[in-house]
């Protein structure tokens, strides 16, 4: 835990989606993708490389499923290829640590504004808006809406708005990527990089004595 994130109390908490509330995917969930998407299984980097060439536009809503799949695979990959396909890559986002939205149920009850600012593309942006702890957030903010991803200043005003937080000092922003601590720092938002320890996160979020 970084200086930054010494508690003197917060207005409001901006978490991000994937590597805090979401799980990383496994390696079998990587190999069912692409077993989806008929690529050789003795290529997953070729494969995951492909997959994030093309991912931000498409978590910023400028690809479409379809030309998303088809720039990964570099053909049209048909209609019910494509729904597989985006089924098993959203599968891939949806597991959760149970640990941290412990603490988050915690800091809700103490009254702690929450708010999510996630890349996520709109399929998936839609799933994760029907779980359980999507609840927990006063506000759900994901790329594709926005069509700006993070580290873009866009995507954290959207977030900093909807706080209420006249004070941005006061709202802390959690993230498992380092830039995208940096930019919330930029902003004059406190910050914790998160390296998936909940309790940095409880003791980020404990009210102070």
């Amino acid at each position: 835990m970084t200086p930054t994130t010494a508690h003197a109390g917060l207005d409001a908490v901006i978490l991000d989606y994937n590597g805090v509330i979401g799980l990383q995917p496994t390696t079998d969930q990587w190999l069912r993708l692409a077993r989806t998407a008929l690529w050789p299984e003795d290529d997953l980097p070729a494969f995951q490389h492909a997959f994030w060439t093309a991912r931000t536009a498409y978590d910023a809503g400028q690809l479409s499923d379809l030309a998303y799949w088809a720039t990964v695979l570099g053909h049209h990959p048909g209609a019910r290829r494509l729904r597989e396909l985006r089924d098993a890559d959203t599968d891939m986002w949806t597991s959760i640590d149970d640990h941290v939205v412990d603490v988050l149920h915690q800091a809700h009850d103490s009254g702690l504004p929450l708010v999510l600012l996630s890349n996520a593309p709109r399929h998936l942006s839609d799933v994760l808006d029907r779980r359980p702890w999507r609840r927990l957030m006063t506000h759900a903010f994901y790329s594709a809406r926005l069509q700006v991803c993070k580290p873009d200043p866009a995507a954290y005003q959207h977030a900093m708005n909807a706080t209420g937080a006249a004070d941005p000092d006061r709202v802390l922003f959690v993230d498992d990527r380092d830039d995208n601590c940096y930019a919330a720092r930029h902003l004059g938002l406190r910050t914790l990089h998160y390296t998936g320890h909940p309790t940095d996160l409880a003791a980020a979020l404990q009210p102070p004595n």
